[in-house]
């Protein structure tokens, strides 16, 4: 892995002193040049827990991509920087069925002056910055307003309220994992009907002031207080799009 072409990726600039000032302009800089997409799951192309893969995809070709390879790729730059970081399992959210199983997610512990912060740019709609893992502590974001709370003796949860309506993410533990724990996970959401993952296509993309999303074939921008949306009639248009919108050359 060549970290000067991943940082490029990113377009981060500057100094690579491993502190909390570089892990917050990492992670928004991740957020902000990296979508979080599913597409290879609707193009029959296996999604692998290699990591030379994974770096070809994202950095070399351009692409995005989901929790496992986003964060299973940004794990590896932190380390390379000589960050203290560990990759960690959590469960998401969904108002119908709870919290999902065990290696539902993949997110990233790391320790910066005997203090713990939540990292995660394989979220798809979450914070700019690393969450300090601070018990009841509520903190503020330009995305929101999180909070890192005890959820039994066993996890922790991340809940985010925006609007006055708070919203649980995902529920967490703090040991470390090992990458290939996540394999059987990775494989369930890129084939099980339940899997949200392989109902509709999917790329998003924040801006410094809304986000950016393809679902299925409607288009949604939003910008500050608007939104516009709009139905994409075919593949040709949705390849446009990735260009001018995601800077995906090609699939």
């Amino acid at each position: 892995m060549n970290i000067e072409k991943y940082l490029d990726r990113i377009k981060h600039r500057g100094k690579s002193t491993p502190n909390l000032d570089l892990l917050k302009k990492l992670q928004k800089q991740h957020l902000l040049h990296v979508p979080f997409e599913n597409l290879d799951i609707h193009y029959n192309v296996p999604i692998k827990l290699d990591i030379d893969r994974i770096y070809k995809k994202i950095v070399l070709n351009k692409r995005g991509g989901f929790c496992y390879e986003l964060n299973g790729l940004f794990f590896k730059l932190l380390i390379a920087l000589n960050f203290e970081a560990r990759q960690i399992s959590a469960r998401v959210y969904n108002k119908e069925k709870g919290y999902g199983k065990e290696f539902d997610h993949m997110a990233i512990i790391v320790r910066i002056d005997d203090n713990e912060y939540l990292t995660d740019v394989g979220f798809g709609d979450f914070t700019f910055e690393p969450l300090k893992i601070d018990i009841g502590k509520i903190q503020y974001d330009e995305r929101g307003t999180y909070l890192v709370d005890k959820y039994n003796d066993t996890y922790f949860s991340v809940n985010k309220t925006e609007k006055g309506k708070t919203t649980p993410k995902y529920i967490f533990q703090t040991s470390g994992r090992n990458f290939k724990e996540f394999q059987e996970m990775c494989a369930y959401h890129q084939t099980s009907p339940e899997s949200n993952f392989t109902r509709n296509r999917l790329i998003s993309l924040p801006t410094t002031n809304g986000r950016i999303t393809i679902s299925g074939n409607n288009l949604k921008i939003n910008a500050s207080d608007s939104t516009t949306e709009h139905e994409i009639k075919d593949e040709v248009e949705f390849k446009q799009y990735l260009r001018s919108l995601f800077d995906i050359p090609k699939l």
